[in-house]
């Protein structure tokens, strides 16, 4: 049995929650990105496209987990889509860049590893201009927002695992997640 149902990959943009979770997959076929909803402009991969009046439907039955409106588009965490991963006995990997996600989905009936990923600014901005990102000004106000949003809390521990994946290769982070979801 195992100890979660579930991982929440909290960390700013760049800081590995895309290849993590490749490296997790190829572990398990168990493990499953979770595509949140987007309705708006901006990238479509990785996303399960929706518009305002889906999300709109969504929210009236109050089966949206979470939902956040950045770099021009509302994401969003659903139950029904949620439930229908855990049914099938997969593992979903949800990422989030907002704790109120984290805490939002601790707060549904899932028992979820919650991981901080993180690295530096300059790391970050490495990354996404190495990926040929257009916004990486944008990308790094996001990264701000992530150090401000950690150090409400007065800075204290509140996930149970944090890697800097400016210091750990991936392959080796997705096997510290993997061996703490199933121990």
């Amino acid at each position: 049995m195992r100890r979660y149902d579930g991982v929440v990959l909290y960390g700013p943009p760049a800081s590995g929650k895309d290849t993590i979770t490749q490296e997790l997959v190829g572990l398990d076929a168990a493990y499953v990105h979770f595509a949140k909803l987007k309705a708006g402009t901006g990238r479509t991969a990785g996303y399960r496209l929706s518009s305002a009046e889906e999300l709109d439907a969504l929210r009236a039955k109050s089966q949206l987990i979470h939902e956040i409106t950045r770099y021009g588009a509302t994401y969003a965490v659903d139950t029904p889509h949620l439930d229908e991963l855990l049914k099938a006995g997969l593992i979903p990997i949800v990422h989030m860049g907002q704790l109120a996600g984290v805490d939002a989905l601790q707060r549904h009936s899932v028992r979820w590893l919650d991981v901080l990923l993180w690295c530096p600014r300059d790391v970050t901005e490495q990354r996404l201009r190495q990926r040929g990102s257009s916004d990486v000004a944008r990308r790094l106000v996001a990264w701000d927002e992530t150090l401000a949003d950690l150090t409400v809390g007065g800075g204290e521990p509140r996930f149970t695992l944090a890697l800097r994946t400016d210091a750990l290769p991936p392959t080796a982070a997705a096997g510290i997640i993997h061996r703490a979801l199933i121990s």
